[in-house]
Formats: C-alpha cells, sequence, structure tokens
C-alpha cells in the first residue's frame, strides 16, 4: 500500500505520475482516490492543477494468459468456452470505473479548477495467444479518454489490417460483470489471477535488470 501516499504525495507536490502496474478493479479504485487527494493538496500548495498530468496504467493482456491457463487446468466444456474474455471484461470494469469516479462532484470541483482527468492506459496489449487476433486488445478496448501502449507489432498489425471501430466500452459494464461472475462460477479466483499476474511480470522485470546489470548485487 505504500505505493497510494506516494503518489498522491508527488502530486501535491506538482509532479506528474504515471501509475504502473494497476490489474484489478478495486487497485483502480484506489489509484484515482490517490489522485484526486494530491490534486486538492497540489491546489491547497499553490501548485497550478492544470499542469500535472497523470496516467493509470491498467494491464490486459497477462490476466488472459493467466485466466486461461486456470480454465484449461479446469478444463470443463464451459471453462474452455470462457478463455480469452476475462482481460478484456476487466478493462471495460475499469474504464466503468473511470466514468464513474470522474462523474463526481469531487472531480467537478477539481475540473473547475483546471485539472486533467487521469487518464486509462491500456497496457500489456500484445497478444500472446496466436490463437487471438493480433489487434484484440486494441480494438476490442477502445474508448473515450484512453491511451494505449501498444508493443511495435501490435502497432505495425493495427496499421496494416486494424480496424477502428469507435467506442467499445462505454455501457459494457453489465455484461462485463456477467463474464467475470461465470469465471468465479467455474472455479476462478481472480483476486488470485491478479497476484499471480502481478508477481509473473515482478519476476520478469527482476530479471531483465538482472541480465543488463549482472553485478548491481555486488
Amino acid at each position: 500500500m505504500e505505493c497510494l501516499p506516494a503518489i498522491t504525495g508527488a502530486l501535491a507536490d506538482g509532479i506528474s505520475v504515471n501509475v504502473t502496474l494497476v490489474f484489478s478493479v478495486a487497485r483502480h479504485r484506489e489509484v484515482m482516490a490517490a489522485f484526486f487527494t494530491g490534486l486538492e493538496q497540489a491546489s491547497a500548495n499553490g501548485y497550478d492543477v492544470a499542469r500535472i498530468a497523470s496516467v493509470a496504467s491498467f494491464f490486459v493482456s497477462r490476466v488472459d494468459t493467466e485466466v486461461d491457463k486456470r480454465l484449461e487446468a479446469i478444463g470443463t466444456e464451459k471453462a474452455l468456452a470462457l478463455r480469452g474474455q476475462a482481460a478484456v471484461a476487466n478493462a471495460r470494469l475499469a474504464y466503468a470505473a473511470y466514468q464513474q469516479e470522474f462523474g463526481t462532484q469531487r472531480w467537478a470541483q477539481l475540473k473547475q479548477a483546471g485539472a486533467r482527468p487521469q487518464r486509462p492506459l491500456w497496457a500489456s496489449t500484445g497478444v500472446k495467444n496466436p490463437a487471438y487476433p493480433d489487434t484484440k486488445y486494441v480494438t476490442e478496448l477502445i474508448a473515450p479518454g484512453v491511451v494505449n501502449t501498444m508493443p511495435e507489432n501490435t502497432l505495425l498489425a493495427l496499421a496494416d489490417h486494424g480496424t477502428v471501430p469507435g467506442d467499445q466500452v462505454s455501457g459494457t459494464a453489465e455484461a462485463a460483470q456477467r463474464t467475470f461472475d461465470e469465471l468465479a462460477e467455474v472455479g476462478i479466483d481472480l483476486d488470485d489471477v491478479f497476484i499471480a499476474s502481478w508477481t509473473e511480470l515482478g519476476e520478469t522485470v527482476a530479471g531483465q535488470l538482472a541480465k543488463v546489470a549482472p553485478n548491481s548485487g555486488n
């Protein structure tokens, strides 16, 4: 939980913040609350909140990687039919939370002072399962105000054969929640999935750092 006060503290000092490694909707709500508090404190400290920017980096494809592995281990017809649905549903629920939080009176007061919203940023949008469309986590997650940090291969795929069908996220929260309910019914513990995805990514980063700085611990 140490990161939440750090987010607030940096913003309160007028420092723009990229909050990364967000996997769950609950965590996203905590991040947005820390953002609001930071901007309120920044304003009280005399900073121009219009000059402060922030994004909340919400990780996408890694959720499908972990959930699909568990669905395949369960192996029932119902479980297998849910493959490839968790990540998009999770991101769509996160966007619904964003719309809700930035529709409050608390945000309206900050906006009146010139504040800019903390934009959702879809991270980890490269497709890891070749059975899925290579632009899946782009075209299915188009929404107003969102950033998508596509890896190069995904960007090239989108430029070559991708489509931009307009907003694919607003108004989808109810269907996304049904997907989550169905995942729970077949035995998927989504809280544990988020922890596993976060841990795996941390191990990957640590491994890469060890390769480029093998003697850093000596």
